[in-house]
Formats: structure tokens, C-alpha cells, sequence
């Protein structure tokens, strides 16, 4: 009976192993079978994540390749290839392997645009259904890119406030506030006010507002309050000078598509322009200039720049590149509406003789339309851009201004009987690159009591057409990943 119960005892012990054996194997195979599934799946998301991140170097890759050909072609917007895209290329690795490839879609600029937007489509040779797409657009920057540039040295009085980034060649005396950050292509200077702080050793950016800075060696302050986005010296200088291969490549674009005109001739002293919001532009031959009356002029000769008589030459389209070239004075006036102009004044086949510069007057408003960019005019004098003598007492210029080897200003005018000698308020929307001191006031409170400056910053990257640019290489002014 003892031996009876023992086996009986064994039997169950076996059967309870056997239940723990199948569950634990049961258990371990869920597990394998998990880590499996488990390793698989990271395997398959990692191939995946590899496969993507291949593909979006690759169409990174494409982006660059564009620059890459616009540095050595600029002016190509299809690949080399004279035909539309896409432009499909294979990228290979340093073995000669190929990695993926790229699809380029190129959108050239628009009419008086530098920007190019490029979008690049990358697939990894491994798995080419994933597929990343990038959007960048890269342009030349213009002189436009600074709020006022200078070739010599300039001085920004009390109540002066700039929004845009300042650059002069020669030195600066900032005595207002500056939001952008101001910068000199020289070390220092002597600031030759009556009323300079500093003198002979002053830095090429500084200010006399209390405390003054002090003079090199001592090491300048940050002065904010001055100068918000900070100050720089020995920078690169913009090249005035070279603006006289672009006079010649306006020229060339306005004999060939754009509208040009050679000097007035014979009694005539130049033209008048007179813009409309209709695209097109009215033309005078001006006769005389209006007469000084009780007003003096200095220099002792300079005239009123103001008109006289004059006879209309025609109403005329603008030309469908926007350049106009006048070989002669002109004197500019009116309204613009989705209008994008480049005018320029100036004498090519004597451009070493300043007795033959030719000047850029307004005397009234220059008005735009719209404030987004659509509306751009720029305006080039191979002298000056200045205002003369009867103009009006709130005068407004929308515009980029360059005075090529003259300064944009008023010129001067006094007399005790003078009415015009004393003007209320300018206000400039665009920019301001001047060879010479500019200047709409003089110390003896002659001229424009208020000068408003705003930069336009649309005019960094789409200038007005052909408008000089401070660089021939493309840069990266936007760039992302994109869906579509």
C-alpha cells in the first residue's frame, strides 16, 4: 500500500513538471518571438530612417549643385541644357557609386529680381519611394542691401533715426540712433566739424553724444543706445567708380530694349519726366529754367533747376525691361503702379569730366502705389540726385538713389526775400548711396527742417532692373523642407 501511494505521488510530481516546462517554454518563445518582432521592426525603421535621411542629403546636395552652377553660369536658369526641366542628376559617392539622385525645378527671376528659387527632389538609390523635397531661393545681393552708403566721410545729426544697415567708405559721426548695424571701410579719420568732439584719431564710426567716444588708440564702447545692432570698422568698400560699367550696361539695355534718348541739344537744358500709374511716361524738352527772383544761389551761377518753359516730346510706354537711359539733366516727378524702373542720367562718352555729369532733380513727389515690393524705382545720376530751388515744401521720393560721383541733396539757396530757401519736410522710402556728403539742410537752417529716411527692405533682393549689386555671387536667403 506504501509502495501504491509513492508512485501515485511520483506520477503527479512528473505531471506538475511537464505543465511548468510547457508554460515556461510557452512563455520564452512569446518573448523570442517579441524580440524578434522587435528587432525586426527597429531593422526595417532604421533602413527606412537611413533611406530618408539619404534621401534628403541628396536633394541637399541638388540645392548646392545649383549654386555651384550659377557661380559659373548666372545668368542660366535651365541646366545648361537650353530646355525646361526637370533636370535629373545622379549622385555618387567618392568610390563612383551611385548614393540617389536629384530633380531640379529652377523658377528664374522676375523682371528686375535677382532671386532664384531652386527645389530639389532627393531619392536614395537603396529605396527610391522616399522621396525628400527641399525649397531655396538665393539671389545677388544689390547696393540696395544698405538703408545709406557713402564714398566720403558723413555726418547723421541729433533726431537722425535709420532703420537700415549704414555703410560708408570714409568715415561716420552717428549723433542720432542707429537700428542696424553701422559700418566704415576705414579705421579712422578726422572728423572736420566745427563742432567735432574728437578730431584728428577719431574712429571711423563714433559718436559726440554724451559721453563722446574717445579718440584710437583707446578702445571704443559699445553705446547702444547709439548704435542698437553694434558698429564695425575696416570693412569692405563699396566701389563708386565701378558703377560706370553698369552706366554702360543700362545704356546698352536701353538702345536695345528699353527707352533712350540722347542730349536735348541745341537751347533746350535737359528733360522732364513726368511718371502715371497708366505704365507710361510723358516726355518734355526743357527750355529755361525758372528764374532765381529774389533767391541766390551758391556756388554764384547755379541755376534754379527748377522749370521754366518747356515742350512735350511725347507720352511714351514704359519699356518692357523698366530701363530708361537720358544722356542729359532730367527732372523726374509723378506716380508709379506695378511699375519696376530703372533711370539714368548720365554723359558715357566723356565719363572723366565732371563738367559733362549729368544730375537727377526732383522737385516733386515720386510716389509708388504699393509698399510690398511691387513697385520699384531706382534712379542712377552720374552726378548728383538733388532738389532744386522751387520745390515742394512736403516733398516725398520713393526710390533708390544713387549718386554716382555728385551727392544726393538740395542744393543751396538763400536771400533775405527768398521764399523757397526754407522747406518744411522730406521724406525719402527706398535708399540712399551717395559719393559726396549728402545733406537736405544747412547749418543755417536753410533747406528741409525734417528729413524722414526708410529703408525699403524689399528692395535688398529684387532691385529695380539692372541695378548695380555689390556682389556676383548668389546667396542663400531662404531654405526648407517642403511637401510639395
Amino acid at each position: 500500500m506504501t509502495n501504491l501511494k509513492i508512485s501515485k505521488k511520483r506520477n503527479v510530481n512528473r505531471g506538475m513538471i511537464i505543465v511548468q516546462t510547457i508554460v515556461f517554454a510557452s512563455v520564452v518563445v512569446i518573448i523570442i518571438s517579441a524580440l524578434s518582432s522587435f528587432a525586426a521592426t527597429n531593422i526595417r525603421a532604421g533602413r527606412i530612417t537611413f533611406n530618408r535621411e539619404q534621401a534628403f542629403q541628396v536633394a541637399e546636395a541638388g540645392v548646392e549643385y545649383y549654386r555651384w552652377h550659377l557661380a559659373h553660369a548666372p545668368e542660366d536658369f535651365q541646366d545648361g541644357t537650353g530646355g525646361s526641366g526637370p533636370y535629373v542628376h545622379s549622385l555618387k559617392d567618392k568610390n563612383n557609386n551611385t548614393i540617389g539622385q536629384f530633380s531640379l525645378d529652377i523658377t528664374p527671376p522676375p523682371t528686375g529680381s535677382t532671386v532664384v528659387k531652386i527645389k530639389s527632389t532627393g531619392s536614395s538609390s537603396l529605396d527610391s519611394s522616399y522621396l525628400r523635397k527641399i525649397l531655396s531661393s538665393v539671389a545677388k545681393p544689390s547696393i540696395a542691401k544698405y538703408a545709406v552708403a557713402g564714398n566720403n566721410a558723413m555726418r547723421f545729426g541729433a533726431g537722425t533715426e535709420i532703420f537700415g544697415p549704414i555703410h560708408v567708405n570714409g568715415g561716420i559721426r552717428f549723433d542720432g540712433l542707429a537700428h542696424n548695424v553701422t559700418t566704415s571701410g576705414s579705421t579712422t579719420y578726422t572728423d572736420t566739424d566745427g563742432d567735432a568732439c574728437t578730431g584728428s584719431n577719431s574712429y571711423a564710426v563714433h559718436t559726440c553724444l554724451s559721453p563722446a567716444d574717445p579718440t584710437s588708440p583707446t578702445p571704443l564702447p559699445l553705446r547702444p543706445d547709439v548704435f542698437e545692432a553694434g558698429r564695425l570698422i575696416s570693412q569692405p568698400t563699396i566701389d563708386f567708380s565701378g558703377f560706370t560699367t553698369d552706366l554702360a550696361v543700362l545704356k546698352a539695355n536701353a538702345q536695345s530694349s528699353g527707352f533712350y534718348r540722347d542730349v536735348a541739344g541745341g537751347s533746350f537744358v535737359g528733360y522732364h519726366m513726368v511718371l502715371k500709374i497708366n505704365n507710361t511716361f510723358d516726355l518734355y524738352k526743357i527750355n529755361s529754367w525758372a528764374s532765381l527772383g529774389d533767391c541766390s544761389s551758391s556756388p554764384s551761377g547755379t541755376p534754379s533747376w527748377s522749370v521754366g518753359t518747356q515742350t512735350l516730346q511725347g507720352n511714351y510706354a514704359f519699356p518692357a525691361n523698366g530701363v530708361i537711359f537720358i544722356e542729359d539733366h532730367v527732372i523726374i516727378n509723378g506716380q508709379v503702379n506695378g511699375a519696376r524702373l530703372t533711370i539714368t542720367a548720365a554723359d558715357l562718352p566723356q565719363p572723366g569730366d565732371p563738367a559733362n555729369y549729368k544730375n537727377v532733380i526732383i522737385n516733386n513727389d515720386v510716389l509708388y502705389t504699393s509698399y510690398d515690393g511691387t513697385d520699384s524705382i531706382g534712379i542712377i545720376a552720374q552726378g548728383g540726385i538733388m532738389v532744386g530751388m522751387i520745390s515742394e515744401d512736403d516733398l516725398k521720393i520713393d526710390a533708390a538713389l544713387i549718386a554716382q560721383n555728385g551727392r544726393v541733396g538740395r542744393f543751396y539757396y538763400s536771400g533775405g526775400s527768398c521764399v523757397y530757401k526754407n522747406r518744411s519736410i522730406i521724406s525719402l522710402y527706398g535708399m540712399i548711396a551717395s559719393y559726396a556728403r549728402y545733406g537736405f539742410a544747412y547749418t543755417n537752417g536753410t533747406g528741409y527742417a525734417i528729413r524722414n529716411i526708410t529703408y525699403d527692405a524689399n528692395l535688398l533682393y529684387a532691385p529695380p532692373p539692372n541695378f548695380p549689386l555689390t556682389s556676383d555671387q548668389y546667396q542663400i536667403l531662404s531654405w526648407q523642407e517642403v511637401k510639395n
